[in-house]
């Protein structure tokens, strides 16, 4: 035995220190993951050296060749030299005391890692010049590798750094990326998040030869923002979307949200800013989730891009080598902040759907027999704009109605007489006045300017829904006491996750106690569940607060039942409604928050423009 102990202490292994080329190749093997993360980091310096454009090149996916200029202050000689040392940046200054304080960043990248790194695992070439009248200069570093700085020519003030063969030095990380196309994809994903953070910056993206984006900068303020947003999240994002503005405690979100029609099968149209940097936030999620989760199914997601600023010292940036994680010093307080300001955006939206669901409209209605994709607007030419004669072969049904007398125009759906001065304002409403009752479904209405189809059943079930929330919201939710109370066994961790809101939770109803240290007991659940899975709610409940920071749950449930009963309680299609009753419905619809689409997320009704209508025979 003491043969093998001795055996064991002349094998043990000796600590080395790692030569700086070594180094700096793990280093890369953090910070620079594939070539959008290259891209990533260059680009960042590009903002942090305040560059006004920035244009970018890429080969095979970044895998070749990787190319930014961008018109910054560009850098020195000496600057070159220090830029490509790890840790060595201009974006931190000692304090008073000399240390640096990593509580208070303010510059997209501030570890000094992004370009030693790229130069230990490719060739990596510099050229720029700065603003006082110098030349440019030089640097190049191949596989860590460093030159001498060299004069080189260079027009204006900036920089152009140029990356070749990535991973050339590692090859072993080549085998990890992925095809050019799917490099190439991920490429153009960082450049649009970095261009919607920073709209008042031209961005440029080719891709062998391929432009792929191309956005002049913005002018400041609300209108340029969501100008850049919908040139990136598309023009019916920009058509659909609402203003999200709101404070709290030193922190601002502001941004544009869409409306709940306009939603998604996925969630990637879900983007966050924080002090202008894009992160990736489990945050956002669950904030996204709970202020939608009275209008869409959980199965469709909504778009929105949000901007959150707030004093450095309260996020923490540093906490992983790639920035896209940050953590917040009170993480409840600005979810909290994104859910209200959401919800009071979706609120003053009022009876506002979007304007896909009258583009598809009109696309099912375009002439030549080609209806236009979902979600797609009828931008194309009239084919009967200089040609009025109908055409044969457009619809054979019409010949049936050849001959046939339309029915007077004084006898409305009301089967009142008309009263011009009453029949005038009542245009003058959003919704307009009732016409007609189309399948004892379909409310067809006159607007100033159009016509609007008014699904009867969705909008009256959006109208009792909400008066059934509001009379959730007035006071305590009644329980039902259970006789024999039920004990549901948990973690430790989920029972101290659930403690902290068991007031919370006994003001929707369910009443629970701690019972030892890895169980609670629950007394009493909300009478408008009825009969409930005790353990599988509260199991719910702590599987909520694990994941989002936030119960959802047992809000959700309610709101479900809420949701049924507002479904079998409201207007029935195939009654047959009488024009007061119609436009009875319309001005409530009109008064009531978020009744531009059912409990579902479908709309409720559809616009359709006179100048739309219009163009479809021919008269535009």
């Amino acid at each position: 035995m003491a043969n093998q102990a001795a055996k064991t202490r002349d094998s043990a292994p000796t600590i080395r220190r790692l030569p700086p080329g070594a180094v700096n190749r793990i280093a890369a093997g953090e910070v620079i993951e594939r070539p959008a993360a290259v891209i990533k980091e260059l680009v960042e310096n590009a903002l942090d050296a305040g560059a006004a454009r920035i244009d970018i090149e890429i080969e095979r996916g970044g895998k070749t060749r990787m190319v930014v200029t961008d018109d910054g202050c560009g850098m020195s000689a000496e600057d070159l030299v220090l830029a490509v040392e790890r840790h060595a940046t201009s974006k931190l200054a000692p304090g008073a005391d000399g240390d640096y304080d990593l509580t208070n960043i303010a510059t997209m990248g501030f570890r000094g890692e992004a370009l030693p790194s790229i130069g230990a695992v490719a060739r990596l070439s510099m050229i720029s010049r700065t603003g006082d009248g110098g030349g440019a200069w030089r640097l190049d570093v191949e596989g860590g590798a460093i030159s001498e700085p060299a004069p080189a020519g260079f027009g204006g003030t900036g920089a152009r750094i140029e990356v070749r063969d990535l991973f050339y030095a590692t090859p072993a990380r080549l085998k990890f990326l992925k095809s050019d196309q799917a490099e190439t994809a991920a490429i153009g994903e960082a450049v649009r998040r970095l261009a919607m953070a920073r709209p008042d910056v031209a961005f440029s993206l080719t891709s062998s030869g391929r432009k792929m984006l191309n956005l002049a900068a913005e002018a400041p303020g609300e209108a340029g923002r969501l100008a850049r947003l919908a040139a990136i999240m598309g023009r019916d994002f920009g058509d659909n979307a609402i203003a999200v503005d709101a404070t709290r405690e030193g922190a601002r979100v502001s941004g544009f949200a869409g409306l709940p029609t306009y939603n998604r099968g996925l969630p990637d149209k879900q983007y966050l800013f924080v002090n202008g940097r894009p992160v990736r936030d489990k945050l956002i999620v669950g904030a996204v989730r709970a202020a939608y989760a009275d209008f869409l199914s959980k199965d469709r997601h909504p778009a929105v891009a949000l901007f959150l600023d707030l004093p450095p010292r309260e996020v923490d940036v540093n906490v992983h080598p790639a920035k896209t994680e940050v953590r917040f010093r009170d993480a409840g307080m600005i979810r909290g902040l994104l859910v209200g300001a959401l919800r009071h955006a979706l609120a003053e939206a009022g009876h506002r759907a979007s304007t896909t669901t009258s583009a598809y409209a009109l696309g099912r209605m375009a002439p030549e027999g080609g209806a236009a994709p979902a979600y797609q607007s009828v931008a194309r030419a009239n084919p009967f704009r200089d040609f009025h004669a109908p055409r044969g072969g457009l619809d054979d049904r019409a010949r049936a109605f050849e001959g046939t007398q339309a029915p007077s125009v004084r006898e409305n759906a009301s089967g009142r007489s008309d009263d011009p001065q009453t029949d005038q304002e009542e245009r003058d409403y959003p919704l307009g006045a009732a016409r007609a009752q189309l399948h004892e479904t379909y409310i067809v209405a006159q607007t100033a300017d159009g016509l609007v189809i008014v699904d009867q059943h969705a909008a009256h079930e959006r109208l009792v829904y909400e008066r059934m929330k509001a009379r959730l919201v007035e006071g305590r939710v009644a329980g039902q006491g259970l006789l024999i109370p039920e004990v549901v066994e948990l973690t430790g961790e989920e029972t101290a996750r659930l403690e902290p809101r068991f007031a919370e939770f006994a003001e929707l109803g369910l009443v629970m106690e701690r019972f030892g240290e890895d169980a609670v007991m629950v007394r009493e659940t909300p009478a408008l569940l009825g009969e409930v899975n005790v353990k599988g709610l509260v199991q719910s409940l702590a599987d909520d607060l694990a994941s989002i920071g936030e119960s959802l749950t047992l809000k959700e449930k309610l709101e479900e039942v809420c949701s049924s009963m507002a479904c079998h309680g409201s207007v029935r299609s195939g009654r047959r409604l009488n024009g007061d009753e119609m436009n009875a419905l319309l001005r409530q619809m009109e008064a009531t928050p978020h009744s531009g689409q059912c409990n579902h997320g479908r709309p409720t009704y559809v616009e359709l423009k006179l100048a739309d209508i219009e163009r479809l025979f021919g008269r535009r």
